[in-house]
């Protein structure tokens, strides 16, 4: 064979050459050979690969390298080119050394699972699994599941290799399982995961829980009921209800499925059933109703599919002539005739029977109507597994059964058996109550009786339980005129137990209820109303002190007492109640007692026991407390002025306002001065008011004290005090809260004021709202100019608008504005008002303004204006002032009254005063 020149060593590598024939086994100089030929065409390095594997055919290097670049070589060529075969001799002549090396391994069987050569591949990778040690079989294990994994691989083959996988690495075992479900092998994958979920030491690799595996694998038996034997499905899911209580609706269902998809629908109804009667949560229920529902709706729907197919299939045979010999089969005995089948047999036996019909429409219908009337009892029952002991779920299970008495008498007799008293929720003995009554409505009272005195035996919980069932059983008896009956039933129910029987409960220990039923409130109540309407008077005051001597009476039940008293006669018996009940009974509770006995004890004796009546009231309200004594205080005063003496209350009233608290004191003050007004004439509350701004009242009610203070001093035409006391009363109203007060304020200076007055009640304002106000703002000086200049008009505008006439007072104002208006202080122009006592008393100005302003002389005519002009002043009568008018009639009668009315002048009469006196000066000085 001849070798083509171009393979022949050329004159650069004779270097190389004659390296390699000095040292043929050196893998260096093979290798440096190799890299210098890197350029040179395949075939060339074809030919130095070969020689240096001869030479050197246990090199790994050489090896991996020379299949490495066969491989690159076939990498775009079709799997059945011939260099593909070459490929795999070469595999297989690297093998023969190399065999101990896994990566040339995975190289070649790479290679033939990509060539599709399926026996040829499976027994390599056997081969290599029996060449390559044990410790390196998972190299080979991963592209052989792979492979085996891919379509066109047969299934026996692939579960044969899966099979063997996990005798390597039984860990694997979910691969498996879902590889057998992609398969369809059902079977097979139902046995492996029953095996995962019995071993106990099973982990799974993909996070999986015992739960979830458990979940796919009822899923896969429902789902493929038909395919999987061999397992008892029934048992897998009962066990999973057991032990899975969060997923119990969902899995009665997927077994009532599985006898779906086997064809056993009655069994699967029975199981629907079951499932509805032991599932404890209500949307367990709700999820089954929902499903077993469906069930019956599709089942009635595929009946009528049938019955419409058989109609259409009769009248087919019916146009084309077929008809039945219906008389000769009659004739004929079936069951003599060998030659049919059995089928044939059962079909001819079996025809016309009603069992047999498939038309079966009304009792599926009947069966969906039953179940979805039994829904309410069903949700009723579930909630009652939860807690049989809940008193109101078994009433509304009653009165589902409504207008079914027998239903309703076993549900009765169900609930008292099974409810505990001492673990019910809610009221047992409404059971008991409610069970005595269905009887009574259906006129049967003999059994009423029976319920109730079992009833009354009963060892409720509550000692009012038991009171409530003798009352109802008394009511009972008393709604069927039996009144005997029912006060023999309360005298049954509030006997007290001997001494034997406590002596007995004693020793047991914990006593029932029927021990403490003697003392109860409720009982006696009703016994004590019985007896005031079926008994006598002297049989209810027996039981109303028993009441007593038990010491369970009530406020309520000492008033019905004294009031019983009261309609037979017996006064001085009910007021003795009423004193026993006031020692009984403390604050709060007692204070209806007192206002009744006090009410009751004055509209009896009135003043024929007046100092009796005084006692009383003393003693109530010194141990009333201050939330409670405003009434008795009332009343109090009200018996001094309907029969005693006016002082007397008058100081009973003042006591009242020192004894209630804060928030009453206000309101108390009122009826104070309101009957001091009413008794004594007005002026005699200026006392009061003053005695009530000076109480210790919160501000608020200060300032609404000041405010009628001096509404009553505006009305007796004391204008300097009522503007005091506005002055007073400023300090606690802030203007930007209560604009009320100054609008009040404003309005009084608009009517009795003049310029300076209501500049000042400007200024006080301005103060009030700054001293309120959390910021103070430093104002630049044109500012304050404006304000004064603003202020000054404001109040000659109110002053025009309240009638008074320019004079020249109005313009020496304007000369003042327009002086001042350079300068930042304000100083006052009018007189100062002082307050002492009941007298007012008029200073001069203490200080006065720097700069001089020369006033003009004032002309006649401004004297005839001074003349003519009049200051009209509203007359009070003279009985109002009292003492106080003979006082001033004594100071006018002297030659100082003229100075002494000074206090008693218009604002603005004040004011011109001093300019007449100094006009007449001057002219006197003149003349």
């Amino acid at each position: 064979m001849s070798i083509s020149k171009e393979l022949y060593p050329s004159e650069e590598d004779l270097l190389y050459e004659e390296e390699i024939l000095r040292n043929p086994f050196s893998l260096k100089l093979w290798w440096r050979y190799l890299i210098a030929k890197s350029e040179a065409p395949f075939k060339k390095r074809f030919i130095i690969y070969e020689r240096a594997l001869k030479a050197l055919p246990g090199s790994y290097k050489l090896w991996h390298a020379y299949l490495r670049e066969r491989l690159d070589i076939v990498r775009n060529l079709p799997v059945t080119h011939p260099q593909y075969e070459t490929l795999n001799n070469t595999f297989e002549r690297a093998l023969v050394t190399m065999h101990k090396m896994p990566r040339i391994w995975i190289m070649y069987l790479q290679t033939l699972t990509k060539q599709k050569l399926i026996t040829r591949t499976r027994r390599t990778f056997d081969r290599a699994l029996c060449a390559l040690p044990v410790t390196q079989h998972d190299r080979i294990w991963e592209p052989y599941l792979v492979f085996v994994s891919q379509e066109g691989i047969p299934i026996e083959t692939s579960l044969r290799v899966y099979r063997r996988y996990l005798m390597y690495d039984p860990t694997h075992i979910e691969d498996f399982i879902e590889f057998l479900v992609r398969s369809g092998r059902w079977q097979e994958t139902a046995e492996r995961l029953a095996s995962v979920l019995n071993d106990d030491q099973f982990y799974s690799i993909k996070g999986k829980t015992k739960h979830k595996l458990w979940m796919e694998l009822c899923e896969l038996l429902v789902h493929h009921a038909n395919e999987i034997s061999g397992l008892n499905v029934d048992a897998i899911i009962r066990g999973g209800i057991r032990k899975f209580t969060d997923e119990v609706g969902m899995l009665w269902t997927s077994l009532a499925d599985y006898y779906i998809r086997k064809n056993l629908l009655e069994k699967a109804r029975d199981i629907y059933e079951e499932g509805m009667m032991k599932v404890i949560t209500v949307r367990d229920f709700s999820v089954i109703f929902g499903v077993y529902s469906r069930f019956e709706e599709s089942t009635v729907a595929k009946s009528l599919e049938m019955i419409s197919s058989s109609d259409e299939e009769d009248n087919e045979n019916k146009e084309n002539g077929v008809e039945e010999e219906e008389e000769e089969e009659e004739e004929e005995d079936a069951r003599l005739d060998t030659s049919l089948t059995v089928r044939e047999l059962e079909r001819k036996i079996l025809h016309g029977f009603w069992l047999n019909d498939d038309n079966d429409v009304d009792l599926r219908l009947a069966r969906l109507e039953d179940l979805m009337d039994r829904r309410p009892e069903l949700a009723n029952s579930v909630l009652l597994r939860q807690n049989p002991h809940n008193v109101e779920q078994w009433h509304r299970r009653v009165k589902i059964f409504e207008g079914n008495p027998a239903k309703q008498i076993l549900t009765f007799t169900e609930a008292v058996r099974t409810v505990d008293p001492m673990k019910a929720v809610g009221k047992p003995h409404t059971l008991w109550v409610a069970f005595a009554k269905l009887y009574e409505n259906y006129k049967d009272l003999a059994n009423s009786r029976v319920i109730f005195d079992k009833a009354v035996q009963v060892n409720y919980k509550h000692v009012d339980h038991l009171a409530s069932v003798w009352c109802e059983w008394s009511e009972m008896e008393l709604r069927h005129k039996n009144f005997n009956g029912a006060l023999e039933l309360m005298r049954r129910a509030t006997a007290e137990p001997s001494v034997e029987v406590k002596r007995k409960v004693a020793a047991d220990g914990n006593g029932p209820v029927q021990m403490k039923l003697h003392k109860s409130l409720r009982l006696w109540s009703f016994y004590v109303d019985l007896e005031e309407s079926l008994g006598t008077l002297e049989s209810t005051r027996v039981v109303y002190e028993r009441i007593l001597d038990l010491r369970i009476a009530t406020p309520q039940i000492i008033l019905n007492y004294a009031f019983l008293l009261e309609e037979n006669k017996y006064f001085e018996d009910a007021f003795k109640v009423y004193e026993r009940g006031v020692k009984i009974f403390k604050y709060p509770h007692v204070k209806d007692i007192w206002v009744t006995y006090l009410s009751k004890f004055v509209k009896r004796y009135g003043k024929t026991k007046l100092e009796r009546a005084r006692e009383l009231f003393e003693h109530a309200v010194s141990m009333a407390p201050a939330e409670s004594v405003k009434t008795l205080y009332l009343q109090y005063a009200k018996l001094e002025e309907d029969y005693g003496l006016a002082k007397r209350a008058m100081k009973v009233y003042e006591e009242a306002t020192k004894k209630v608290p804060d928030d009453q004191k206000l309101e108390m003050y009122e009826i104070y001065i309101a009957r001091a007004a009413e008794i004594f004439g007005v002026p005699r509350t200026r006392e009061i008011y003053e005695q009530a701004i000076e109480s210790g009242l919160p501000h608020k009610d200060v300032k609404t004290m000041c405010i009628k203070f001096a509404e009553l001093e505006k009305s007796l035409g004391e204008i300097d005090r009522s503007r005091a006391l506005y002055k007073y009363s400023s300090q606690f109203a802030d203007p930007r809260s209560d604009p009320e007060f100054w609008n009040k304020w404003h309005e009084f200076e608009v009517q009795h004021g003049n310029e300076d007055t209501f500049r000042e009640m400007l200024r006080i304002k301005r103060s009030v709202s700054a001293s309120y106000s959390q910021t103070n703002f430093i104002l630049p000086e044109n500012m304050m100019q404006k304000d004064k200049r603003l202020d000054v008009e404001e109040a000659k505008d109110e002053l025009k608008k309240a009638g008074l006439p320019e004079d020249e007072m109005a313009a020496l104002e304007r000369q003042l504005t327009s002086a001042t208006s350079k300068s930042v202080g304000f100083v006052s122009a009018g007189i100062v008002v002082t307050q002492s006592g009941d007298q007012d008393n008029v200073k001069a100005p203490t200080s006065m303004n720097q700069e001089d302003i020369e006033l003009p002389e004032e002309s006649d005519e401004s004297e005839g204006e001074d003349d003519r002009m009049e200051i009209s002043q509203k007359e009070v009568p003279s009985a109002v002032f009292g003492g106080l008018a003979r006082k001033r009639d004594a100071e006018d009668g002297n030659g100082e009254a003229e100075d002494g009315n000074n206090g008693r002048l218009g604002a603005l009469a004040r004011i011109k005063r001093p300019k007449r006196e100094g006009n007449n000066q001057d002219a006197e000085a003149k003349s």
